[in-house]
């Protein structure tokens, strides 16, 4: 049973930061897609950063390109997303995705097969 639990989220102001954390049991991903996604109240699940397997290139939504950046710790089959410079429009439940399969669009939510359970990031003004 494949499980993706994240933490790391919480209450900050704007301009601070936050470091997500996401680890994988029962497989893993290393030559696989994981990525984060966010969905804002009222808003649909968006894209935010992900990458095509450990190692490989990062993509970044628009609205996070040079603020955030995703890593990942193979030993600890985990995925990291740190958040610079966050602002009130960041607020959101972020929620760490991966895939059990190569992909073609890991910008794609429909793309990825297993989901964590969501942190929410609050981040004030």
């Amino acid at each position: 049973q494949v499980q993706l639990v994240e933490s790391g989220g919480g209450l900050v102001q704007a301009g601070g930061s936050l470091r997500l954390s996401c680890t994988a049991s029962g497989r893993t991903f290393r030559t696989y897609p994981m990525g984060w996604f966010r969905q804002a109240p009222g808003k649909e699940r968006e894209f935010v950063a992900a990458n095509a397997w450990s190692g490989g290139n990062a993509y970044y939504a628009d609205s996070v390109k040079g603020r955030f950046i995703i890593s990942r710790d193979n030993a600890k089959i985990t995925v990291y997303l740190q958040m610079n410079s966050l602002k009130p429009e960041d607020t959101a439940v972020y929620y760490c995705a991966a895939s059990g399969r190569r992909s073609s669009n890991i910008l794609v939510s429909a793309e990825y097969d297993y989901w964590g359970q969501g942190t929410q990031v609050t981040v004030s003004s």
